[in-house]
């Protein structure tokens, strides 16, 4: 009685281990520029996430420090690479900007965040 009991536990846990495994959220991995970085100014930020993206319900955009949009295409997910999405950006005048992402797993979990670079 014990050891089925046990097994039970055991199989459970298993279970619960497995499921959050299957619901993981997409999160960054690699942001160019990064957070807090500081740089020439880039003709691009890219993001690599550790799940696989929805193209349709992701998106990237990136702001100047008085809030205006800067970019001025779409977002895009790679076709290769549904984990890779990245903007074109204009030529960046000094200053701070603010990368905002909102992106969909292909698990269906929304996952959303921000961070800041500086054109020097």
């Amino acid at each position: 009685m014990f050891s089925s009991s046990l097994m039970r536990g055991a199989l459970a846990l298993a279970f619960i281990g497995s499921a959050q495994l299957a619901f993981a959220h997409a999160l960054p991995k690699l942001q160019q520029p990064g957070p807090g970085a500081t740089v020439s100014a880039p003709h691009e930020v890219a993001i690599e996430f550790g799940e696989a993206l929805e193209p349709t319900f992701s998106k990237l955009i990136v702001t100047n420090a008085q809030g205006t949009q800067v970019n001025t295409a779409n977002s895009t997910v790679d076709d290769h690479d549904k984990k890779h999405m990245s903007v074109a950006l204009p030529d960046l005048a000094p200053g701070v900007y603010k990368v905002q992402w909102s992106v969909v797993a292909a698990d269906g979990h929304r996952t959303q965040g921000h961070y800041n670079f500086t054109v020097k």
